[in-house]
């Protein structure tokens, strides 16, 4: 039985020396890895946001007059010209007013014939001297002041027609209607929004970005646009407007961007649009190169001379699709380790093509 167990205790010993053996052998063998030599290269920080098409000119159109919507004869997606009606609210009110002007012009010519056929008489008999100065004088002022109340009456008669005129809501452009706010049979009153029109005309490309976009970069005044649906159907579109405030619910700035190049692209359609930044010149490593020291970004730098390796902390400017851009922590001309960088500790050797890391 002893015999036994000292045959096992020696196999365990052998087993156990033989892994020491083995990890001792991988330790002090230099790990393959990756490396590429730092180089300053211009580099490009982009965004990609989401916008949609909207019509440049846009008319919140409302009655002028208060009243009762009778009729609506367009909906939300309706295409229609300038002067087309595009609802009707009750007129009746409008009409008895009318009727009440036109009267009151027919009593006031009627009134003006009366004066001034008098007129005419007294000037007739004043010239003979039959009649006084005094009456002369007061027929003439009859004459003028009932020209005046045919006057006034024609200027009431012109308002009560313009009321009239308010009952129908008309296009004042081509367009499309893009929002409805009213139905039959609802109380309107004057100035109320009832149709939102977009005009038909220039597009443009509408963005709510987030303030720090700006801050900081100098971005390009050309953004590239292309329909969410078709990524390959892209544009180059100027900046036309941006918002002087920021979106207090959304905390997000608009940009507008005149689609030029597509004033026929669908309202509302979902587009993408590329912001860039002025190229200036950065180290740009790729995201595998990425490692952390005290919680914070750094690299593993081979030094030439002894194949070692250190990890050094960085500071990153920007962080892109697939690579980030060093701003500083890394020279040019030094050797980054960019993929092999799992296990690896201070001082470890480490071996890497040559040729291909220059």
């Amino acid at each position: 039985m002893k015999t036994i167990l000292v045959i096992a205790w020696l196999g365990a010993s052998a087993v156990a020396l033989s892994s020491c053996e083995k990890q001792a052998e991988s330790e002090t063998k230099p790990k393959k890895v990756e490396a590429v030599v730092a180089k300053v290269v211009p580099v490009v920080e982009s965004n990609a946001i989401t916008g949609e098409v909207s019509a440049r000119v846009e008319s919140d159109l409302s009655f002028r007059v208060s009243g009762r919507i009778v009729e609506r004869l367009v909906d939300v997606g309706t295409s229609v010209k300038a002067g087309q009606v595009l609802a009707r609210m009750d007129a009746e009110e409008q009409k008895a007013d009318l009727d009440v002007a036109t009267a009151n012009l027919q009593s006031a010519i009627a009134q003006q014939t009366q004066a001034q056929l008098a007129f005419d008489r007294q000037q007739n008999l004043f010239r003979t001297q039959v009649t006084t100065r005094a009456a002369l004088d007061q027929a003439q002022e009859t004459l003028l002041t009932a020209q005046g109340s045919v006057k006034s009456a024609q200027a009431q008669l012109d308002t009560a027609q313009d009321a009239l005129t308010y009952t129908e809501l008309r296009a004042d452009a081509d367009g499309v209607i893009t929002a409805r706010n009213a139905e039959v049979g609802q109380v309107a009153q004057a100035a109320q929004l009832v149709f939102t029109l977009a005009h038909d005309g220039p597009r443009d490309a509408v963005f709510n970005v987030f303030e720090s976009l700006y801050l900081g970069r100098n971005l390009e005044n050309k953004v590239a646009v292309s329909p969410l649906s078709a990524p390959s159907h892209r544009m180059e579109a100027s900046v036309r407007e941006i918002s002087p405030t920021i979106d207090a619910s959304t905390g997000t700035i608009r940009v507008k961007v005149g689609l030029e190049a597509a004033p026929d692209m669908q309202l509302g359609a979902p587009v993408v649009g590329l912001f860039r930044s002025t190229a200036r010149d950065a180290i740009e490593l790729p995201w595998s190169a990425m490692a952390s020291k005290s919680g914070k970004p750094a690299v593993w730098i081979i030094d030439p001379t002894s194949s070692s390796v250190s990890l050094r902390q960085i500071d990153v400017s920007s962080y892109e699709t697939g690579r980030f851009a060093v701003r500083t922590g890394v020279s040019p001309g030094e050797i980054v380790v960019v993929d092999g960088t799992k296990f690896l500790r201070s001082g470890q050797a480490v071996t890497y093509d040559k040729e291909a890391a220059k």
